[in-house]
Formats: C-alpha cells, sequence, structure tokens
C-alpha cells in the first residue's frame, strides 16, 4: 500500500471514529459470576483478603473469605483475581459529567440556565450518555455520579447516574435527589481590572442578597403549603426540600457563610444539608455536627485561600473533618472539572499521605457521598443484597501508578473499557504494521 493510500485509509477512520460517540452499553448480566482471591475493599473500612464476590442478576449474592466459604462456582463464569483488587464503584459528587462536551462549542453547553432562582431546572433531562468525557472515566474505576447544574443563586435540582447506559432514563439511579444553592460571600474582593482595591472586604451587599433568598423560600413555603390557584414549577420543585424528600446542597466557604447557611435552612425546616466547598469547615466542626450537616469537600489539589493559612490545608482538611465526626465526601468542581473527574480516586489518595488511611479516604468516594445522596441502600460498598457496581484493578486503586482496572461492572453488567477510537486504531495498526 503505497503513502498516499495510507493517508486516505487513515483519514477515513479519524472521520468514523468522530462519528462515533457512545460505547456500546453492556447487556444485561446473563450468568452468574465470581470473582476469586482478590483483595476487596468493602468501603465501609473492611478489608477482605483472598475474597470470594458471587453476583447475578446485577446484585452481590455472596462475598467474605474464600477459604472459609463453601460455594460452588461451577455454573459461573469465574474471574481469576488473585493479587489483584476489588472495589466499589467510585462515585463523583457535585459533578457535570455529560452536560458539557466541548466548553468552546455552544450547543454542546447544557451546563446552566439564564436567572437567578432556577429550583426547577433539571439537569437529568440535559444529561448526555453519549459523551465521549464520561465514557474516560470507566478505565479508572469512576462509575457513578451526581450531575448538578450550575449557574444563579438557586442553580437547580441533580440527579445521580451511572455512566454506562442508552439514554438519560436509562442512566438515573435516583431522580431529582436536591436543589443547589450559590450561597452570597460575604467577602469579595474589588475588581481590580477598574482600580479598585483587590484586598478582601466584606459584602455590602451581602445581607440584601441573603434576605433575597429568605424571600424566596418563604413564598415556595407558602404555595406549598395552601390551595393552588394556578401552577408554579419552580415553587413545586422546592416543595421536597420542606417535606424531607429532598437535600439542599449550598455551595459556601469561609466559616460566616457555612454558620449563616446552615441556621438559614434549618429556619426553613430543611432536614437534610449539605455544605459544598466547606474550605473552612474544619473550624466549626462542633457546630456542623451539632446541625448534623455533611460536607462535599472542595478537591484536594488546591492552593490555599488565605495567605496565613497552612501551604497544605487543602491536603489535609479531610482528616480533619473525619476525625471530628464529620461524614465527608470529595468533590472537585472549578477548572476543567469534567475530565478531572477520572482523577477522583487520586485526590483521594493524596488525603492518604496527609494522615488519613487508605480505607477511610476509600470511603470519601464510595460509601460517604452514597449515604449523603440517599443511594446507599444500593450502592457504595460491597454487600450482599446491593447492585454489583463494582471494578478490579491490578494494585491500589488511589493510586496513579497501579489503579489499571482489568474489569468493571455496571449492576452487574461487564463494560468495554476501550472507547471506539482505541478499538479502531487497534484494527488499523493490526491491518497495516508489516505492510510499508
Amino acid at each position: 500500500m503505497n503513502v498516499f493510500n495510507k493517508l486516505n485509509t487513515l483519514l477515513f477512520l479519524l472521520c468514523i471514529t468522530f462519528g462515533f460517540s457512545q460505547q456500546t452499553p453492556a447487556p444485561k448480566q446473563s450468568k452468574a459470576i465470581a470473582i476469586m482471591g482478590a483483595t476487596a475493599h468493602i468501603g465501609n473500612g473492611e478489608v477482605i483478603e483472598n475474597s470470594l464476590i458471587t453476583f447475578s442478576d446485577g446484585k452481590i449474592t455472596n462475598i467474605g473469605d474464600a477459604t472459609r466459604m463453601k460455594i460452588s462456582t461451577s455454573d459461573m463464569d469465574v474471574i481469576d483475581a488473585t493479587g489483584k483488587h476489588v472495589y466499589p464503584g467510585f462515585i463523583v459528587s457535585n459533578g457535570t459529567l455529560g452536560l458539557v462536551e466541548v466548553d468552546a462549542v455552544k450547543a454542546s453547553n447544557d451546563l446552566a440556565e439564564l436567572g437567578t432562582f432556577n429550583p426547577h431546572i433539571r439537569s437529568l433531562i440535559a444529561y448526555n450518555t453519549e459523551s465521549k468525557v464520561v465514557e474516560s472515566m470507566r478505565p479508572n474505576g469512576v462509575l457513578l455520579g451526581q450531575v448538578v447544574p450550575r449557574g444563579g443563586r438557586i442553580t437547580g435540582t441533580s440527579s445521580i447516574v451511572h455512566y454506562d447506559a442508552w439514554n438519560w432514563e436509562d442512566a438515573a439511579i435516583k431522580t431529582d435527589d436536591g436543589i443547589h444553592v450559590n450561597w452570597p460571600n460575604s467577602f469579595s474582593r474589588g475588581r481590580w481590572w477598574l482600580g479598585e482595591d483587590p484586598a478582601l472586604k466584606p459584602n455590602k451587599n451581602y445581607d440584601k442578597q441573603v434576605k433575597e433568598l429568605e424571600t424566596y423560600f418563604n413564598e415556595a413555603k407558602t404555595y406549598n403549603a395552601g390551595p393552588k390557584t394556578e401552577r408554579h414549577l419552580p415553587f413545586e420543585a422546592m416543595s421536597g426540600l420542606f417535606s424531607g424528600s429532598k437535600h439542599l446542597y449550598i455551595n459556601a466557604n469561609d466559616q460566616k457563610s457555612i454558620t449563616d447557611a446552615v441556621n438559614f435552612a434549618k429556619s426553613q425546616g430543611v432536614s437534610k444539608i449539605t455544605i459544598v466547598g466547606g474550605y473552612e469547615a474544619g473550624e466549626i466542626t462542633n457546630f456542623l455536627k451539632q446541625n448534623n450537616v455533611s460536607v462535599f469537600l472542595r478537591r484536594t489539589h488546591s492552593r490555599p485561600n488565605n495567605e496565613d493559612d497552612d501551604y497544605d490545608l487543602p491536603y489535609k482538611l479531610a482528616k480533619k473533618l473525619v476525625d471530628d465526626g464529620i461524614l465527608v465526601s470529595l468533590e472537585h468542581s472549578g477548572q476543567m472539572e469534567r475530565m478531572n473527574s477520572r482523577n477522583l480516586p487520586f485526590y483521594a489518595g493524596t488525603t492518604v499521605a496527609h494522615g488519613l488511611t487508605k480505607e477511610q479516604a476509600l470511603q470519601l468516594i464510595t460509601q460517604n457521598p452514597a449515604k449523603i445522596m440517599g443511594i446507599d441502600n444500593m450502592y457504595g460498598t460491597l454487600e450482599v443484597g446491593k447492585s454489583a457496581t463494582l471494578f478490579i484493578s491490578e494494585g491500589d486503586a488511589l493510586d496513579m501508578r497501579t489503579n489499571i482496572v482489568s474489569h468493571a461492572f455496571i449492576d452487574g453488567r461487564k463494560l468495554s473499557l476501550e472507547s471506539h477510537q482505541t478499538k479502531l486504531w487497534k484494527r488499523y495498526s493490526e491491518k497495516y504494521k508489516n505492510q510499508d
């Protein structure tokens, strides 16, 4: 084959590659599967060496020490995982996967809506199951996530999905789990580009912004408590906060904002509260415990906010909160957050270098987010009766040098870990590797 024909073939394959955006979702589990010999990390702090895990019809049927279990695996597909490790599928908290494909392409961006108060905006219906970014999560064991809209004071309603589906209906694990609020900043920086002092100073509009939020909540509560002459979709979306069926996630970082936000939510009768970000949450852990408030902690790989903070505060904050009895999950919103979602296990691994045990760090991205989001009855840990959403790694899944995923399952369905692009490139390479 001459060079010209090779180039044409390569161009054709590339065109086909970009035409494919979705791996075919895995079929329903048809035969029982047994994983033998692996070190099983349950997700609740427990570890089983030389484990035996079996699952059928998408659910775990047995798990324990292989030397003590008398179970016939003759009618099962057996995976020899000796020397390897099994983990529950990792869970992304406060993520935007599937809402944006290419930041620079406006048509692929469903991240936010116009307006200040948007509780009725449902991220789930904008979730793109064909996203190539979502597809890239699975080779690192990231299999589930919360899809959260951004923008405005009340950004909208999130849902929890798994990362292998035909459409958003198939992907949904829990629909409309909670409403997200951007709490007003109690401090602000001057606009240096307009010649203002860039130093931090009290936000002069803080009280006004909080009052606007309070008014909106009060109006929503009144609407949902009384007879309705006409529908008001935003207020209807708020009803779950007052009945206890929905979670309230509040983005706040400094002590005053966190304290004010929690007191506000309690005064409104909201019972399920999670602080998102929580940079100064470590200073008020007693207050958070007293009010049963959990934290989606900002990404560990970041710099301190204040000049007099410890240089490694973002790295060791998770340990401080865990030691003080706060239910903590890691979140990673910010720059390049969708791409960085695949690094979730390595963010958790960083907390090990700063004081947490590996099993405590694992809980930050498995059991803890499942508890906070209310899906722990089926996900987050490896237990009999729960979903067989798990993966096998060649080594420590929290270490980027050793996390090599060889098998992954969602609800017992065996996932493909290769993209269409990889498969096509392999076929091309194999066909022409021995030709000039």
